[in-house]
């Protein structure tokens, strides 16, 4: 029985999977995610703070004796938008080399391109949908930013890019008010048209006949379009909601207050001061997809680079 563990650390959260090979077949242990706000002030300062340095430390440590005690015998940690750009990542790297060598001699969060990361959520994010439903978009919405990639279940793929626009950075550069008022969404949604605007010149949306959105945001909005009283990854995951529900629910968060939308029982503590900012994204995605296809719903996925790391693990 071969164990292995994948590790993502954002923006807004570090999350850890951990796999097994049963049968010829990934089968999940465990799943876990923990909000560490590691980009907070980023955008401001260029660095990490040694507060959210210390948060994921914390939550590293946790995830390593849990790796531990599952037996897991190789893991790969890697660390995307917020970790591209900072001064002192080299100590953020040191940092988790003195913990992850614990469970695999060598092991260190890898600072990825955000066109890697689009492939290893591609992967991670159709692996459970039905290749003749294809070309696929997967939309990778995170904290700091949103990856697109569009391609065929086979691996193939037919464009990608990552944009600098996710729901820690629209809430802190921009939507600062609590609520936000009406001159932070319409400045959040030109800063969000425009990135989109990259997208269509780079990424052959009019080409893809499935969406799937993945990560916190579209989980959290789809929990809430479902109706749901608490988070449920299984009623989720491949949830086909139509865009005009998924509108519903953004225009509703994007003006509330962060005290009403912790009043959800689906809502993560962690997450109800970033959410509106995230749905100012997802507003600017679903104008996207009706801009260029014929499609009304997005696929919800709860998997996706967690997923893809592991794969890549086990084909090693």
């Amino acid at each position: 029985m071969t164990r292995v563990a994948a590790v993502d650390c954002g923006t807004n959260s570090i999350r850890l999977l951990i796999s097994e090979v049963r049968g010829g077949e990934l089968i999940d242990v465990t799943r876990q995610m923990k909000i560490v706000r590691l980009g907070e002030g980023v955008d401001a300062t260029g660095a990490f703070s040694s507060e959210a340095i210390a948060r994921v430390r914390n939550a590293l440590e946790e995830y390593v004796t849990v790796m531990l005690e599952a037996g897991v015998e190789k893991v790969r940690m890697v660390a995307t938008s917020a970790t591209r750009d900072v001064s002192n990542r080299e100590a953020f790297i040191r940092m988790t080399a003195s913990l992850l060598s614990k469970v695999s001699p060598g092991a260190q969060a890898e600072v990825i391109s955000g066109e890697e990361e689009a492939e290893l959520s591609f992967k991670g994010a159709v692996a459970d949908l039905d290749p003749a439903a294809g070309p696929f978009c997967v939309i990778d919405l995170g904290g700091g930013s949103t990856e697109f990639v569009v391609g065929e279940a086979n691996g193939t793929l037919l464009g990608a890019h990552s944009t600098q626009m996710g729901c820690v950075r629209l809430s802190e550069r921009i939507m600062r008010a609590d609520p936000p008022t009406p001159t932070e969404v319409e400045i959040a949604q030109e800063y969000v048209a425009k990135r989109i605007n990259e997208v269509e010149t780079i990424v052959p949306i009019e080409k893809a006949n499935t969406f799937v959105g993945c990560a916190g945001t579209f989980t959290t909005i789809a929990a809430l379009a479902l109706g749901l009283e608490r988070y449920d990854a299984t009623a989720i995951h491949n949830a086909v909601l139509r865009t005009a529900s998924l509108h519903t629910i953004t225009q509703q968060l994007i003006s509330e207050s962060v005290a009403k939308r912790l009043t959800h029982p689906v809502m993560h503590p962690g997450r109800a001061d970033v959410i509106g900012g995230g749905s100012v994204v997802v507003d600017g995605i679903i104008d996207m997809i009706h801009r260029n296809t014929e499609a009304q719903s997005i696929v919800i996925s709860e998997k996706d680079i967690l997923d893809g790391i592991v794969g890549s693990l086990i084909s090693d």
